[in-house]
């Protein structure tokens, strides 16, 4: 379904923005991450190697790097998966 976003509050109008922006950039970054493995199979290992320096750069009660960490580790389980 599609809607607009001119019958909602500003405030929802914003995050509904910012959730598109995210679906946007990760189906892109699936595909290419996907494409790129094909060619290079190390990329999913450096990648999945890589995860223990990712962190979450809020400075506030928020911040949870692991949390981060785990959105990452589904995000190459599922382009593992597409293999």
């Amino acid at each position: 379904m599609t809607n607009s976003t001119s019958e909602v509050s500003p405030a929802t109008a914003q995050i509904a923005e910012a959730r598109h922006r995210e679906l946007a950039m990760e189906h892109l970054l699936f595909g290419t991450i996907r494409f790129l493995a094909q060619a290079h199979p190390d990329l999913l290992t450096n990648l999945d190697s890589s995860l223990d320096h990712l962190w979450d750069k809020a400075d506030d009660d928020t911040r949870d790097d692991e949390a981060v960490r785990e959105v990452a580790r589904r995000f190459l389980k599922s382009v593992h998966a597409e293999r």
